[in-house]
């Protein structure tokens, strides 16, 4: 009986060069250092899936795969972390140069790129809502807007609180917009606050609720049935700032006749 590995020819001894090279050491992969930016980013990760609620120190270290006294060599607490986070969204954002003929421009522009900065991340319109701008980072930002209200012609006073009045709007109106996000989400059983209710059928819900109210107890709901509730999230933030600008126009001095 033949023996198949007798036909296999046997391998070469290694050659000089090979026996004296010494045995190749295996190299684990180079961790990324630790540092502050990871940690925000990390931290925003764990933001946009479990929301504000579910953040925190321990979440964003297994989220880095670290233990949770290495992040504190680059946030003090998660309070820092969450300034951290908010003042993150300013990175891009930009106000321009005052112009008093487009002053109404320039807010809304402003109060727009706001609302999209605050919806790239779940809960951030809480978290900015505990937060003011007034950090070392971020006064030039307060001090481009106040520029936008002061050079259009709006007193001090009227202009330190158009601030705070916008601020208040915009996030008011993203935090209503999460809410319905996760009563929708959980209506659906998805569990996420990213899910997108369909205002368009909850609009026409209403509206047609308004519409069958008694006449003769609600006139003016029922009368204004159609508009009450619109189907398009933009539509009413835009018409609700309009209302504001419109109101801080009436502060603006008479021309001369």
């Amino acid at each position: 009986m033949n023996d198949p590995a007798a036909d296999v020819p046997a391998l070469p001894p290694p050659s000089p060069w090979e026996r004296e090279r010494p045995a190749r050491a295996r190299v684990a992969p180079a961790r990324e250092p630790l540092s502050r930016e990871r940690v925000v980013d990390a931290a925003f990760t764990v933001l946009d899936r479990q929301g504000l609620d579910g953040l925190s120190m321990r979440q964003v270290a297994t989220e880095l795969g670290t233990a949770v006294s290495a992040l504190y060599a680059h946030v003090s607490s998660k309070d820092d972390l969450l300034e951290l986070m908010y003042t993150r969204l300013f990175d891009s954002f930009e106000i321009p140069e005052p112009d008093p003929g487009r002053w109404r421009e320039q807010v809304r522009d402003y109060a727009r790129a706001w609302r999209h900065c605050l919806r790239s991340h779940r809960d951030m319109a809480r978290i900015s809502m505990a937060h003011v701008p007034f950090t070392a980072e971020l006064l030039p930002h307060v001090e481009a807007l106040l520029a936008v209200f002061r050079t259009a012609g709006l007193p001090d006073r009227i202009a330190a609180e158009a601030g705070d009045l916008l601020s208040t709007y915009i996030e008011g109106f993203v935090l209503e917009e999460g809410m319905w996000q996760d009563r929708a989400a959980l209506h659906s059983g998805e569990g996420s606050s990213l899910a997108r209710p369909d205002w368009r059928e909850m609009a026409g819900e209403m509206q047609n609720y308004f519409a069958s109210l008694p006449a003769e107890d609600f006139p003016h709901l029922r009368a204004m049935a159609g508009v009450m509730v619109t189907d398009s999230s933009d539509e009413r933030f835009d018409t609700g700032l309009e209302i504001i600008l419109r109101g801080l126009a009436t502060y603006l001095p008479s021309p001369p006749v």
